[in-house]
């Protein structure tokens, strides 16, 4: 009687029985026939897209360069705040105690792949900082290619990536297994746990484990989000102000938000010390808006805070609200284009036509578009163009068409798509 062959689980790397040098060498022929030659050997189909991700996302294969690490107290202020901060212990008890002389690295990240917190053996912590791989890196997929955390969380799956199957060369004496971590109340991925390590990393029992942490985390965070015994109105919030759809986040609840609480509520993070109800109005609608009417949207305003949220005298927010428009600044203010660009979800309340509304919807576009204009990096003027603010933006175009090679494909198609914008834009003779 014939056997049938068990399919490989797509997502593992090293099935039983596999002969990890025989494996290693075919992994190793199909990552250089691919980045020298362009052409395809058989790899998991997991890999071969990340690999067609990362050369599209403009990732060097023979390079150790991504975004600019956070370091320091910016780092410490920024990890303890992260709701992964809630899960560590568990990650400790589970994984950590165990990899002490081991080899073994456990890393965890937030959810646009940047490293949390490194730890595990010692001597393997210190050969790792020669890939960069530390607390404070930038681990996704788009800034250093194919790697467990940073593709786990690109694909929001669980998955190993063993040696050469890595973008870059400099890791491919590594081998990694990760799954996300996603909020239990919202299922929003909040970040990913990752083993690193050698070959023996890349079998099925390893992403078990891993799976089996995880597990535990996201039981973590529930048990945290049913404890809370913080009065309505006082808890932690964060407002979600780029896009179509403004949102309060608190507690796990995504509350929708009108377009005039979304104006007031930028209004009052933009101006921290305090505004006037006349000084609100002219923001709002110039000397057409009358400030009884702001009194009252602010005292509606209240009922979703909490009655304890806005002071009066002047209108300001009693303690201070996370936003997504915070997080795009803060990438911008390091230097960091592709954080900022992660978290630049679209144009700031787009359906705004307030005075002081739009004023911060273009001196942030400004300031975007600046920071991608500097960088030179094809793979964020590629996204920037792809979008809504960056479409028919012909200096975006121009740049990206200039950070392209240009016996590419790709260059006479952004040259093509260069010049419709030009004339679309009456824009004459710079090609």
């Amino acid at each position: 009687m014939t056997k049938h062959a068990v399919p490989r689980n797509p997502w593992v790397a090293l099935a039983p029985g596999d002969d990890v040098s025989l494996r290693a060498g075919k992994v190793g022929f199909a990552h250089q026939m691919f980045v020298e030659y362009a052409e395809f050997v058989e790899v998991r189909s997991v890999v071969h897209d990340s690999w067609l991700r990362s050369r599209i996302n403009g990732v060097d294969p023979d390079r150790l360069t991504g975004a600019s690490p956070l370091v320091g107290l910016e780092l410490e202020r920024y990890r303890a705040a992260h709701p992964m901060a809630l899960v560590r212990p568990v990650v400790r008890k589970l994984l950590v105690e165990d990899a002490v002389d081991t080899g073994l690295l456990i890393a965890i990240s937030d959810a646009q792949g940047r490293l949390l917190w490194v730890e595990g053996d010692t001597a393997a912590k210190d050969r790792a900082l020669d890939i960069h791989f530390a607390e404070g890196a930038d681990w996704s997929e788009g800034s250093v290619g194919t790697n467990a955390p940073g593709t786990a969380l690109a694909l929001d799956h669980s998955v190993q990536i063993f040696g050469a199957e890595h973008f870059r060369r400099a890791v491919h004496e590594w081998s990694c297994s990760a799954a996300p971590v996603h909020d239990p109340n919202t299922g929003r991925t909040i970040g990913s746990i990752d083993m690193t390590g050698g070959p023996r990393v890349a079998i099925p029992e390893v992403l078990s484990l891993i799976r089996a942490t995880v597990a535990a985390a996201e039981s973590e965070l529930r048990f945290h989000a049913l404890g809370s015994a913080e009065p309505r109105g006082t808890s932690a919030c964060r407002l979600e102000l780029l896009g179509a759809r403004p949102a309060l986040v608190r507690d796990g609840e995504r509350i929708l938000l009108s377009r005039r609480h979304a104006e007031l509520l930028l209004l009052l993070l933009e101006y921290p010390q305090g505004m006037s109800g006349e000084h609100i109005a002219v923001l709002l609608e110039e000397n057409e808006l009358d400030p009884v009417t702001v009194r009252a949207e602010i005292f509606r305003l209240r009922r979703i805070l909490g009655t304890n949220s806005v002071a009066s005298r002047p209108y300001r927010l009693h303690a201070g609200v996370a936003s997504d428009v915070a997080d795009v600044r803060a990438g911008l203010d390091r230097g960091d284009a592709r954080a900022a660009l992660e978290s630049y979800t679209g144009p700031l309340l787009p359906f705004s036509d307030a005075p002081g509304i739009r004023r911060v919807r273009e001196e942030l576009r400004f300031r975007l578009q600046a920071a991608l204009l500097r960088s030179g990096d094809a793979s964020l003027l590629r996204r920037w163009t792809e979008s809504v603010d960056g479409r028919d933006d012909s200096v975006a175009w121009a740049a990206y068409l200039s950070s392209l090679d240009r016996g590419s494909s790709l260059y006479a198609q952004v040259k093509a798509q260069t010049c419709l914008v030009d004339r679309d834009l009456g824009v004459i003779g710079r090609h």
